[in-house]
Formats: C-alpha cells, structure tokens, sequence
C-alpha cells in the first residue's frame, strides 16, 4: 500500500491522479471529510485525521509499505515529518518518499530549505529507505498574479533579475507517481526543473507572446512586498520563510536545468508557454 500525505493539495492531487492513471490503488491521510469523496473518485482509500495527530498518524500506516511526506511549509513541518517517518518504522513500511527542494544544500540558509534538509537527514538515518523529490520553482505560483496580469499587464514581485526553473505541479505529481509506484529509486535525490531557466522578465515576455498583450515584470521593493503579503500571510514565521526564500532568487536563484524529468519520464516537461496556454482562462479578461 502507498500512503499519500498532502494528497488535497496541488501537487499532492496530481499525485493521486497520475497514481489512478497508473491503475495503482492509494490510500490518503486528509483532514477534510469533504475532499473524500475527491480522492475515492481516484480510487483511494481515506483516513480522516490530523497529520498532527499521532493516533490518525499511526492509523494511516497500517499495512503501507511507501509512504510519501508532502506537507506544507510551516514552523512544526519538521517535528510533523519526524513523525511520519516514525510511525512508518514502526508500521513496517520499507520506504519513504519525500518532497524536498532544490534550495535544501548543505549551504542553504533560508529557514525552508534547512527545515527540508534537515528532514532528510533524519529520514536518512532512519533506516527506512529513501528517495527525496527536490522541485524548483511552481508555475502555479503565477496564478497569484492573475488579477494583476488580466487588470493591469502587470507581474508584481521581488525577484530581481534571479532565475528560477519552472515545473508545473502536474509534472511533478507525474514523478512522484512513478517513484512510489516503483522500484530503482532508493537513495537517489531527483533533483526536478522545468525546461528553462527563466528570469522574470522573460517570464513577462513569454506571458506577453502567450497572451497577445504587454505583459510587463515589476521588481517590486523586498520590503514593500513583504509587507503587501503580510496581509495575507498572518503567520509571521511563514511570511519571514517565503521572503527569505524570494531573497534567495532574487541573489541570483538557479543557474542550470535538470534532465531528470525527461530521464525519469521519457518526456519533455511543461514549458511555460504550454502551461500559460493550458490557464490563458485565468490570465485573461
């Protein structure tokens, strides 16, 4: 059995997908007895509980043998896997998989990428086995920028002239699917980008071609961004370890893109241009 932990989220629903397209029955640790009826259209089994509750935790587990760790960045994120990762030891699974980043280098100084780090070395030395799936930069994170986009042809953030490399969620659920659905991944980190290493302002040139309208970056003040999405971010632990992180790219972010995708899935990855053609509904008036 394959246990899926953030299985409602974006790229944990792609997961579940590409699991059922494989014909791979799951099973789902969620909170919301809503999204039940969600995932057991995909062909998964539910447990409703907390992540934070040991006992759901432990129910979870009962018979799994992989069990993959996606969970939302946050101050207890680290104590929460070190509890996955127990419970799946003591249920007798074999192997867990984990959603990292690319950022968590044992140079890394922003809270996340540490957090992640840290969390792979306690899974590292757990015993159990491991793969760890370490992603770049969501082009669903440009969905936040739709009103702008549409309104004023406009995309508002901090990022300077830094490079990131762009992967859709669907992509990465695509892998994940693969890696817990079958064997030759054990201690391996799948270091995952998309098909470009882009700047912001090639972002906005490449929305502008896609959308047929002047679309134009605006490298917003880290200060005065910071305190825009304070009012959406109330936790000030998170709002300090997403800035922290748009510093990171805004020093310059990644300079080379990965092969793994097209290695592992025998298929280029979704540029941005398919991804903005795929959402030109969102992006557009």
């Amino acid at each position: 059995m394959i246990l899926l932990t953030g299985a409602t989220g974006k790229t944990g629903s792609a997961t579940a997908k590409a699991l059922n397209e494989k014909g791979i029955t799951f099973r789902a640790l969620i909170r919301n007895e809503e999204k039940r009826g969600d995932i057991e259209s995909l062909g998964g089994e539910v447990v409703i509980g907390s992540i934070e509750n040991k006992e759901a935790v432990d129910q979870s587990m009962v018979d799994v043998e992989t069990a993959l760790i996606l969970l939302p960045n946050s101050e207890n994120q680290l104590s929460l896997e070190k509890q996955l990762v127990d419970s799946a030891k003591q249920a007798g699974a074999n192997r867990v998989v984990k959603m990292s980043s690319i950022e968590a280098t044992p140079d890394a100084t922003s809270p996340i990428p540490k957090l992640h780090l840290e969390s792979e070395e306690y899974i590292k030395q757990s015993g159990l086995s491991w793969t760890m799936i370490k992603p770049n930069f969501y082009m669903q994170n440009l969905l936040a920028s739709a009103g702008t986009i549409k309104d004023q042809g406009k995309i508002f953030l901090p990022m300077g002239e830094g490079k990131t490399g762009m992967i859709d969620t669907t992509d990465v659920g695509k892998v994940l699917a693969k890696v817990l659905s079958e064997d030759g991944h054990e201690s391996m980190n799948h270091e995952i980008t998309g098909p470009e290493i882009l700047s912001f302002n090639e972002v906005a040139e490449i929305f502008s071609k896609g959308l047929d309208k002047q679309v134009d970056y605006v490298d917003v003040p880290l200060a005065a961004y910071k305190e825009t999405l304070g009012q959406f971010l109330t936790n000030q632990w998170h709002l300090d370890a997403v800035i922290d992180l748009f510093k990171g790219i805004a020093d310059g972010g990644i300079e080379e893109k990965t092969d793994t995708y097209s290695e592992l899935m025998g298929e280029s990855p979704k540029s941005l241009s398919e991804f903005i053609s795929e959402n030109s509904f969102i992006f557009k008036s």
